[in-house]
Protein backbone atom coordinates (compact mmCIF):
# COMPACT_ATOMS: atom_id res chain seq x y z
CA UNK A 1 0.00 0.00 0.00
CA UNK A 2 1.86 3.36 -1.04
CA UNK A 3 0.67 5.82 1.47
CA UNK A 4 1.01 9.91 1.02
CA UNK A 5 3.24 9.90 4.66
CA UNK A 6 2.18 14.02 4.53
CA UNK A 7 -0.97 13.36 5.23
CA UNK A 8 -0.74 11.45 8.15
CA UNK A 9 2.37 13.91 10.23
CA UNK A 10 -0.42 16.34 11.49
CA UNK A 11 -2.86 13.23 12.94
CA UNK A 12 -3.35 12.42 16.68
CA UNK A 13 -1.72 9.36 17.83
CA UNK A 14 -4.84 7.75 17.70
CA UNK A 15 -5.44 8.01 14.54
CA UNK A 16 -2.23 7.08 13.29
CA UNK A 17 -2.72 3.88 15.48
CA UNK A 18 -5.72 3.07 13.89
CA UNK A 19 -4.26 3.51 10.43
CA UNK A 20 -1.33 1.34 11.63
CA UNK A 21 -3.12 -1.74 13.08
CA UNK A 22 -5.37 -1.71 9.49
CA UNK A 23 -2.59 -2.90 7.85
CA UNK A 24 0.55 -2.73 9.69
CA UNK A 25 2.21 -0.57 8.12
CA UNK A 26 5.83 0.92 9.97
CA UNK A 27 5.96 4.13 8.45
CA UNK A 28 3.14 5.11 10.25
CA UNK A 29 4.91 3.71 13.41
CA UNK A 30 7.88 5.49 12.38
CA UNK A 31 6.09 8.82 12.63
CA UNK A 32 4.96 8.18 16.00
CA UNK A 33 8.39 6.80 16.89
CA UNK A 34 9.58 10.23 15.80
CA UNK A 35 7.02 12.10 17.73
CA UNK A 36 8.30 11.06 20.89
CA UNK A 37 11.84 10.60 20.21
CA UNK A 38 12.90 13.16 22.41
CA UNK A 39 10.47 11.19 25.54
CA UNK A 40 12.46 7.82 24.82
CA UNK A 41 15.99 9.41 24.64
CA UNK A 42 14.89 11.49 28.28
CA UNK A 43 13.52 8.55 30.30
CA UNK A 44 16.61 6.86 28.96
CA UNK A 45 19.06 9.37 30.06
CA UNK A 46 16.89 9.65 33.41
CA UNK A 47 17.34 5.98 34.47
CA UNK A 48 20.55 4.65 32.86
CA UNK A 49 22.74 7.94 33.35
CA UNK A 50 24.97 7.22 30.06
CA UNK A 51 24.29 8.89 27.02
CA UNK A 52 25.89 6.09 25.14
CA UNK A 53 24.03 3.62 26.91
CA UNK A 54 20.59 5.99 26.60
CA UNK A 55 21.24 5.63 22.92
CA UNK A 56 21.80 2.20 22.88
CA UNK A 57 18.20 1.63 25.18
CA UNK A 58 16.60 4.11 22.47
CA UNK A 59 17.52 1.40 19.49
CA UNK A 60 16.61 -1.68 21.47
CA UNK A 61 13.46 -0.58 22.41
CA UNK A 62 12.45 0.85 18.94
CA UNK A 63 12.94 -2.78 17.45
CA UNK A 64 10.88 -4.26 20.34
CA UNK A 65 8.21 -1.62 19.94
CA UNK A 66 8.28 -2.53 15.92
CA UNK A 67 8.02 -6.75 17.55
CA UNK A 68 5.37 -6.08 20.46
CA UNK A 69 2.71 -3.08 19.17
CA UNK A 70 1.20 -5.52 16.63
CA UNK A 71 0.48 -7.96 19.54
CA UNK A 72 -1.50 -5.22 21.54
CA UNK A 73 -4.48 -3.06 20.70
CA UNK A 74 -2.80 0.30 22.29
CA UNK A 75 -4.92 3.10 22.31
CA UNK A 76 -2.68 5.77 24.24
CA UNK A 77 0.75 5.29 22.58
CA UNK A 78 2.94 7.82 24.50
CA UNK A 79 2.03 6.08 27.84
CA UNK A 80 2.43 2.68 26.35
CA UNK A 81 5.67 3.69 24.92
CA UNK A 82 6.57 5.06 28.03
CA UNK A 83 6.16 2.30 29.84
CA UNK A 84 8.40 0.41 27.36
CA UNK A 85 10.91 2.57 27.84
CA UNK A 86 10.78 2.01 31.50
CA UNK A 87 10.99 -1.18 32.29
CA UNK A 88 13.19 -1.30 29.78
CA UNK A 89 15.88 0.67 31.33
CA UNK A 90 14.53 -1.02 34.95
CA UNK A 91 15.87 -4.05 33.31
CA UNK A 92 19.15 -2.92 32.23
CA UNK A 93 19.47 -1.56 35.78
CA UNK A 94 18.77 -4.71 37.16
CA UNK A 95 21.37 -6.74 34.83
CA UNK A 96 24.06 -4.44 36.04
CA UNK A 97 22.90 -4.34 39.76
CA UNK A 98 23.65 -8.12 39.73
CA UNK A 99 26.81 -7.82 38.17
CA UNK A 100 27.53 -5.53 40.61
CA UNK A 101 26.01 -8.22 43.29
CA UNK A 102 28.34 -10.71 41.93
CA UNK A 103 31.55 -8.83 41.88
CA UNK A 104 31.00 -7.82 45.31
CA UNK A 105 30.81 -11.32 46.64
CA UNK A 106 34.40 -11.72 46.12
CA UNK A 107 35.23 -7.90 46.94
CA UNK A 108 33.11 -6.25 49.96
CA UNK A 109 34.54 -3.01 49.96
CA UNK A 110 32.87 -2.14 46.64
CA UNK A 111 30.06 -0.61 47.16
CA UNK A 112 26.20 -1.23 45.74
CA UNK A 113 24.98 1.53 43.88
CA UNK A 114 21.80 2.43 45.33
CA UNK A 115 18.82 3.91 43.40
CA UNK A 116 17.33 7.54 44.35
CA UNK A 117 13.86 6.59 44.61
CA UNK A 118 12.80 10.63 45.16
CA UNK A 119 15.18 11.87 42.71
CA UNK A 120 13.88 9.20 40.15
CA UNK A 121 10.28 10.23 40.85
CA UNK A 122 11.80 14.12 40.38
CA UNK A 123 13.12 13.12 37.40
CA UNK A 124 10.17 11.51 35.84
CA UNK A 125 8.04 14.12 36.83
CA UNK A 126 10.07 16.73 35.22
CA UNK A 127 10.75 14.39 31.95
CA UNK A 128 6.65 14.72 32.09
CA UNK A 129 7.12 18.05 31.91
CA UNK A 130 8.93 18.61 29.52
CA UNK A 131 7.20 16.16 26.94
CA UNK A 132 3.97 18.00 27.78
CA UNK A 133 5.71 20.84 26.85
CA UNK A 134 7.20 19.64 23.87
CA UNK A 135 3.73 18.61 22.59
CA UNK A 136 2.74 22.21 22.73
CA UNK A 137 4.82 23.07 20.09
CA UNK A 138 4.39 23.24 16.50
CA UNK A 139 5.57 20.79 14.42
CA UNK A 140 8.09 22.52 12.82
CA UNK A 141 9.96 23.29 16.35
CA UNK A 142 9.71 20.02 17.18
CA UNK A 143 11.06 18.16 14.50
CA UNK A 144 13.67 20.98 14.65
CA UNK A 145 14.54 20.34 18.30
CA UNK A 146 14.32 16.42 17.58
CA UNK A 147 17.10 16.87 15.15
CA UNK A 148 19.16 19.28 16.60
CA UNK A 149 19.49 17.73 20.15
CA UNK A 150 18.35 14.09 19.92
CA UNK A 151 19.89 13.18 16.37
CA UNK A 152 22.58 15.29 16.46
CA UNK A 153 21.97 17.19 12.95
CA UNK A 154 23.48 20.38 11.86
CA UNK A 155 21.26 23.21 10.66
CA UNK A 156 22.01 22.29 6.78
CA UNK A 157 21.69 18.47 7.45
CA UNK A 158 18.07 19.23 9.26
CA UNK A 159 17.37 21.81 6.29
CA UNK A 160 18.07 18.55 3.65
CA UNK A 161 15.63 16.64 5.41
CA UNK A 162 12.84 18.99 6.31
CA UNK A 163 12.99 21.69 3.61
CA UNK A 164 14.03 24.73 5.77
CA UNK A 165 16.18 27.18 5.04
CA UNK A 166 19.32 27.44 8.04
CA UNK A 167 17.69 30.54 9.08
CA UNK A 168 14.50 28.94 9.40
CA UNK A 169 16.20 26.13 10.78
CA UNK A 170 17.47 28.40 13.59
CA UNK A 171 14.37 30.39 14.28
CA UNK A 172 12.17 27.72 14.97
CA UNK A 173 15.10 25.87 17.50
CA UNK A 174 15.51 29.30 19.07
CA UNK A 175 11.65 29.92 19.30
CA UNK A 176 11.00 26.39 20.42
CA UNK A 177 13.47 26.48 23.11
CA UNK A 178 11.63 29.73 24.11
CA UNK A 179 8.38 28.03 24.26
CA UNK A 180 9.88 25.19 26.21
CA UNK A 181 10.60 27.44 28.38
CA UNK A 182 7.69 29.27 28.91
CA UNK A 183 5.89 26.07 28.87
CA UNK A 184 7.80 24.32 31.41
CA UNK A 185 7.33 26.96 33.69
CA UNK A 186 3.77 26.75 33.49
CA UNK A 187 3.39 23.65 34.27
CA UNK A 188 5.69 23.77 37.19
Amino acid sequence: MNLNLRNYHNKGDQELLLHYYIDYNNDLLGILLQRYSILLLGVCMKYLKNEEDAKDAVQQIVIKVIKELPKYKVEYFKSWLYIVAKNHCLMELRKKNIKTVEINDYNSSAPIENLDIEALLLKEKELNNLNASLSQLNKEQQDCISLFYLQKKSYQQIGELTGYTPMQVKSHIQNGKRNLKIFIEKIQ
